[in-house]
């Protein structure tokens, strides 16, 4: 039996225009009608038995629902998938993630990857995604490195993500990859630090090097504009910009000159900018005109060398190249 259109549409409709075989014959489809509508290109197969019911290109959701009815009973989008649904990055995933309950089995199908939860699985929307805090887990544990890590912890916060759910997804999870990582994380997220970058000057260049404690991310209305600036050494004049492609995509733009010309000429505070290769290759260096401008705008403290060789104490006056 052939199905009529508005029907197939009322069942299409709120799974991203995606249908599994199961459902179309639950209400009276033929399956040799099915098969004709993918066998002539009016619909596409998604994977076994799941298809979408038009012609066209296939969007991401049509594919993530896809993923999620293809694998079954209890199924949820996970890892990076999960953070595309809760916006922790703009960039769709090409491959689709999915999680299923511990004692699930899934056959492979092309553009998706499975995982197995072997506690118990927090998810919920539609399609079922697993809840924020939970994705953090499953990101910040599969991380190759720790500034990707840090990349997704600081992406969860600047979603709205709330620390105290990852934390409780964190001591839900028991121990991972990455734990103790992740709880630090969650702290120091608290404190406003908002990318992998800034994680990195907080501690490398400002804790390492005994620097005062900065103001993060001060927001205030200078020359009639709302102005962000990512550290503020309140009282001494002095304001650190971090360009970096996790923080700060595209690096230094006319709108940040513009910015810093304002500052100066509303407030004579000084601004020095730096990007990735400073911060992660020559700390010390940083902390070296950090250091020159402090003194400048009264800071009268002793910084401390991080290590043997550390030009830090030695090194007084500001340095130009970097």
């Amino acid at each position: 039996m052939r199905l009529p259109p508005d029907l197939v549409a009322r069942l299409a409709r709120p799974q991203g225009d995606v249908v599994t075989r199961a459902q179309l014959i639950a209400v009276g489809a033929d399956d040799a009608w099915i098969s004709r509508q993918v066998s002539t290109g009016r619909w596409q197969r998604l994977h076994q038995g799941v298809v979408v019911v038009h012609s066209g290109p296939i969007a991401w959701r049509s594919r993530a629902w896809g993923a999620v009815l293809y694998a079954g009973e209890g199924a949820a989008l996970s890892h990076e998938s999960a953070a595309y649904r809760h916006e922790f990055t703009d960039r769709a995933p090409r491959v689709v993630d999915v999680v299923v309950p511990e004692g699930r089995r899934v056959a492979p199908s092309r553009g998706l990857r499975v995982h197995v939860r072997r506690d118990v699985l927090s998810a919920s929307g539609r399609p079922r995604t697993v809840w924020p805090g939970d994705t953090v887990v499953d990101l910040v544990a599969a991380a190759g490195s720790v500034d990707d890590a840090v990349g997704w912890a600081c992406a969860a916060a600047r979603a709205g993500t709330n620390p105290l759910e990852i934390a409780d997804a964190v001591a839900r999870r028991g121990r991972f990859r990455n734990v103790a990582l992740l709880r630090e994380l969650v702290a120091e997220v608290t404190q406003g630090i908002e990318s992998p970058l800034e994680r990195r000057y907080h501690r490398d260049v400002e804790r390492r090097h005994g620097l005062p404690r900065s103001r993060l991310q001060v927001r205030q209305v200078i020359d009639g504009l709302w102005i962000r600036a990512d550290v503020v050494y309140v009282g001494l004049g002095v304001r650190v910009e971090l360009d970096g492609a996790l923080g700060h995509p595209g690096g230094r733009t006319d709108a940040d000159t513009w910015r810093d010309n304002a500052v100066l000429l509303a407030t004579r505070e000084v601004t020095l900018r730096y990007r990735w290769r400073h911060v992660a290759v020559t700390p010390c260096r940083v902390a070296v005109q950090v250091v020159g401008a402090l003194h400048r705008g009264g800071w009268r403290a002793t910084p401390r060398p991080c290590g043997p060789g550390c030009p830090v104490v030695e090194r007084r006056r500001v340095s130009v190249a970097l």
